[in-house]
């Protein structure tokens, strides 16, 4: 086994189900023992949901649970529904459960995120006692950005973004430090005045620590900040070293500090029950997909190859290769699905593995089909004829992808996509099975669509579905891209107990 793979840190995934709203969560046990937990909030950047999930956090030494920020689409702040605070009170309580089962204290929490996720690691952080809370260039006045920046969000959290619910979140956070919310807490708030957000959503609100034990502000001038996105990619050494020394017990100021507190042998029993009862696995939930089509080892055109099958209980069936996600189906009420790819499969033999997927993101156990990819045409012998192939409907819109061009590199970290889509109003786009958003066509069959964030660095595999007027869709176009970055990563100014 190569160094790298010997250091890969393995993944539960799972729902908690217990409070008012399920929350998806991923978990990584902490290594040799470590009595820590870092508690990672998503930002509307995040691939799917989960931020933090690209391997920045592999060396932690501590136990990890991200918490997924996405409800129907569209991000929350882990906060609420339509004003309904339900959520956090269930975000609370599955943070609480991992707590328990680890036989942690809230003194050995770190709450961390960026944006969107460190107003989040602030809210928690303060309003549940956390002891270490490290926020990268959060927004203070969370109701007025997403009413201005994330009209998805905006529907989602207010329902309707009435001034009276801007103003509701807006005071949400000022609040919550003003009145002294986690005095001894330690606090690192990460900004940049070259930040957009930074005069509106931060500075004005870095007063209200005054007076705290241990509130650091880390000051970043690289002139090449110019958005938040690039303020957290130039902080990610400091982000990193920080929650190292947290993890370790350091908290970087004056005094003395209590390092080390690990225990291998523990018994872990707690939190492997606790992993198995949420498992987004489930053995016993629903039935795992049947494949009709193509039967074992059978050989298709490389051109021809149609996957049908049911999923009884389920609502899309994701498709995997050599753990590479390859595409994903929606289930029909009746149960059925069926899934073609729009580029030809390479020649030889495929091992697919899918799985099915219930309204929660409850997941059935994996199904394994292979076939064998032959010549895009060939003549079938008598004993081993081909079922024939079902035509295109006529009433099926089609999708084309101009840009990004398939497995193109880009430098820049804004990556939008254009083409074509005659007969639909709308496309849709996907990334490992999430949904990531929409635009509408163009009367002459044209689409652009931007997505307002910055991609993180690495292979991207977005599919993209054409709908028509009156629900027919497309089959689904694939668009694998990468995203390399442009710019260093410069030298950071870290003042700690900072005068401001």
């Amino acid at each position: 086994m190569s160094e790298a793979a010997g250091k890969t840190r393995r993944v539960f995934s799972g729902v908690d189900s217990s409070g008012p709203v399920p929350v998806e969560y991923k978990f990584s046990h902490a290594r040799n023992g470590n009595r820590h937990l870092v508690v990672v909030f998503a930002d509307r950047h995040a691939t799917g949901g989960y931020g933090w999930m690209d391997g920045q956090l592999q060396e932690l030494r501590s136990n990890i649970l991200w918490v997924r920020d996405l409800v129907d689409g569209a991000n929350t702040y882990h906060l609420c529904r339509g004003m309904d605070f339900s959520l956090e009170q269930s975000v609370a309580g599955l943070v609480a459960r991992v707590m328990n089962a680890l036989a942690l204290s809230a003194g050995q929490v770190t709450a961390f995120g960026a944006s969107e996720g460190g107003s989040a690691a602030l809210f928690f952080g303060l309003k549940y006692g956390f002891r270490n809370i490290v926020a990268d260039s959060p927004q203070f006045l969370m109701g007025t950005h997403v009413k201005e920046s994330n009209p998805d969000a905006a529907r989602m959290m207010m329902g309707e973004a009435t001034d009276q619910n801007v103003r509701v979140l807006d005071s949400i956070l000022p609040e919550l430090v003003g009145c002294g919310a986690g005095p001894s807490a330690n606090i690192y708030l990460l900004a940049s005045p070259r930040d957009g957000q930074y005069q509106r959503q931060v500075e004005p609100f870095i007063g209200h620590f005054r007076g705290r034990e241990n509130f650091n502000l880390v000051y970043n001038e690289s002139p090449l900040i110019t958005e938040a996105g690039k303020a957290t990619r130039h902080n990610l050494p400091t982000l990193m070293g920080l929650l190292t020394l947290l993890v370790d017990g350091i908290t970087p100021r004056i005094g003395m500090v209590r390092n080390g507190g690990e225990e291998p042998g523990r018994d872990a029993s707690a939190i492997d029950t606790y992993l198995k009862q949420t498992a987004q696995v489930r053995d016993d939930s629903f039935p795992k997909p049947v494949v009709r089509t193509p039967s074992p080892d059978e050989r298709v055109p490389a051109n021809g190859v149609r996957f049908t099958g049911t999923a009884v209980g389920a609502v899309r069936v994701s498709f995997w290769e050599d753990g590479k996600y390859r595409g994903s189906a929606p289930v029909a009420p009746d149960g059925t699905w069926v899934w073609e790819r729009t580029t030809p499969w390479s020649k030889g033999r495929h091992v697919i593995r899918l799985f099915a997927a219930d309204a929660n993101n409850y997941q059935t156990k994996r199904t394994e089909v292979a076939f064998i990819a032959g010549d895009h045409t060939y003549a079938a012998t008598p004993a081993q004829e081909q079922p024939p192939q079902q035509p295109m409907p006529s009433r099926q819109p089609a999708l084309t992808v101009t840009v990004p061009a398939p497995h193109q590199q880009v430098t820049s970290s804004a990556v939008g996509f254009a083409g074509y889509a005659p007969g639909a109003v709308r496309v849709d786009f996907h990334e490992g099975g999430a949904p990531l958003g929409a635009c509408e066509v163009r009367p002459d069959g044209s689409w652009v669509w931007e997505p307002g964030w910055s991609w993180n660095d690495g292979e991207h595999y977005v599919e993209a579905i054409a709908v028509d007027a009156v629900g027919h869709v497309s089959p689904w176009a694939a668009v694998p891209f990468t995203t390399l970055s442009a710019y260093p990563v410069p030298a950071q100014g870290v003042y700690f107990n900072s005068e401001y």
